[in-house]
C-alpha cells in the first residue's frame, strides 16, 4: 500500500526482505545502504533482538524517474529470520508493496528456506495478500560457497510462481542491486497501472 506525500511530491513504497535466519537479508540491506548516495537516503535504523535484528531505511533512487510528477521513495525492511519472531514478521509485512525472498543456497539450509517461504505465504494471506499477485523477487544467496544446490533445485521449491530470480553473493554485492532494481521496477509498473 503505497503512501502519497503530496507536499513533497513523493510516493512511498515498502519493500520487505524475507527469508530464513542468517540467509543474507541484512547483508543485502547494508550493501544497498552503502551504495546509496548520502543525500538520497535516511539513517539506517536497527531494532535489535537477542540474536536477530530488523533493519530499515528509506531512500530516493535518482534513476527510477517519476510517476505523474511524483518521485518514488523506497523504504527497505528486513524481517527477523527466526520463527520465534513471527509476530514481528507479520507486523513488518503490513502495508508492503513488494517482497524479496532471500534464500540461503546451501544444501543443509533447504528445509529452513522452505519453512520461511511457507511462513511468508501464510503471513501474507493473513494480511489479505495473495503471493501470486504482489510484486516479488527471489534471490538465491551465498552462491560462492561449495555446498550449494543447483539453481533448478532451488527454483522448483522456492519459486513456484516463476517470479524474477537472481543468484547472489550479498557479502560481495553480487546480485544485490539487480534484485533491488527488479523489485523496484515491478512495483513502479503496478503503480503505473500495469501488471506484475
Amino acid at each position: 500500500m503505497s503512501f502519497i506525500n503530496s507536499n513533497a511530491k513523493e510516493i512511498h513504497c515498502k519493500i520487505v526482505y524475507y527469508g530464513p535466519s542468517l540467509g543474507g537479508k541484512t547483508t543485502n540491506i547494508q550493501w544497498v545502504y552503502q551504495q546509496t548516495s548520502t543525500d538520497a537516503k535516511n539513517k539506517l535504523v536497527e531494532i535489535g533482538a537477542d540474536v536477530e535484528r530488523t533493519l530499515f531505511f528509506d531512500f530516493l533512487p535518482l534513476n527510477i524517474g517519476d510517476i505523474k510528477g511524483y518521485k518514488t521513495r523506497f523504504h527497505l525492511y528486513t524481517v527477523p529470520g527466526q520463527v520465534v519472531y513471527d509476530a514481528s514478521r507479520k507486523l513488518i509485512l503490513k502495508g508492503l508493496d513488494g517482497v524479496v525472498f532471500v534464500a540461503d543456497s546451501q544444501e543443509e539450509r533447504m528445509d529452513e528456506n522452505i519453512q520461511a517461504f511457507r511462513n511468508l505465504e501464510k503471513n501474507l494471506e493473513q494480511h489479505g495478500y495473495d503471493i501470486r499477485q504482489i510484486p516479488m523477487v527471489v534471490q538465491y544467496n551465498k552462491r560462492d560457497l561449495n555446498n550449494v544446490l543447483k539453481i533448478n533445485e532451488l527454483r522448483s521449491s522456492l519459486n513456484p510462481n516463476g517470479v524474477p530470480d537472481f543468484e547472489a553473493v550479498a557479502a560481495e554485492g553480487k546480485g544485490v542491486m539487480e534484485t533491488l532494481n527488479s523489485i523496484s521496477r515491478s512495483i513502479i509498473n503496478v503503480l503505473k497501472g500495469g501488471q506484475i
